[in-house]
């Protein structure tokens, strides 16, 4: 892998998972902003760029590299997973988050009352989310796949009732943003998933719940921001200019 201050992130973590550990640590959103390079990324949290660019290369050189990354996924595989692992992954945990929430609210509320903004911020990021993963599901992923299916029967792309890819995906994006803000303020609120000295075990699950949560959505918005959409727009625009010809790259 080749590490320069001008990459953006999203296309490092796009080439090799591991990078997303070593950009979570130093406190870089590789998700939402992944579109930064990492030379702006280390300005804004105040880096050495050179040394974290030694730590992303003592990455790809640590072990055998991972020949079956999601960027070399084709578009439905990917849409698929999305669906599969992280979609799923967020209707199974939210109802349970929500109960630990509430009864943290009844039992904790009175001498914590930020358990009540915390409550509220994640019941609207599971409404929101709820809204969002329906319109993957039932409008956007589906059309990615017709797109692919399209190129590889060499016939005419598909007709967009939106316009255009990029409208769906301009505002998918747009969500993925909020719901990015929404769990920074989350964090601010819980001093970085770190329950007070006389929570409970239900505390404890919480917050844990929590944090896990934020890092599950960044991965599941990194595969979308940084490897599916950006493909899709790219197999688009190469089926209007050519529905015969090559399929465009990765990134």
């Amino acid at each position: 892998m080749t590490i320069t201050p001008d990459r953006t992130i999203g296309s490092i973590v796009a080439e090799d998972l591991r990078t997303a550990a070593v950009f979570a640590t130093h406190g870089i959103d590789f998700c939402c902003q992944g579109g930064r390079t990492l030379g702006e990324a280390c300005a804004a949290q105040g880096l050495d760029p050179a040394a974290l660019e030694l730590e992303l290369t003592a990455i790809a050189v640590r072990g055998i590299p991972p020949t079956d990354a999601p960027d070399t996924w084709d578009l439905t595989r990917l849409a698929d997973h999305i669906e599969r692992v992280h979609h799923r992954y967020v209707a199974e945990r939210t109802p349970l988050l929500q109960q630990y929430l509430g009864k943290l609210c009844q039992v904790h509320g009175a001498r914590h009352p930020e358990l009540f903004d915390i409550a509220r911020a994640f019941d609207a990021c599971a409404g929101a989310m709820a809204a969002h993963m329906k319109k993957e599901e039932l409008i956007l992923f589906p059309f990615i796949k017709r797109l692919e299916r399209a190129k590889a029967d060499g016939t005419a792309p598909p007709h967009a009732p939106f316009g255009t890819v990029e409208n769906p995906v301009r505002m998918m994006r747009h969500e993925h943003d909020e719901e990015g803000e929404r769990f920074r303020h989350i964090t601010r609120l819980s001093n970085g998933y770190q329950p007070p000295p006389d929570g409970c075990a239900t505390y404890r699950a919480a917050f844990a719940g929590l944090q896990e949560f934020e890092q599950d959505l960044h991965l599941h918005i990194h595969l979308e921001n940084n490897i599916l959409f950006p493909k899709a727009l790219a197999l688009e625009a190469a089926l209007h200019r050519d529905p015969a010809g090559p399929a465009p790259g990765a990134r």
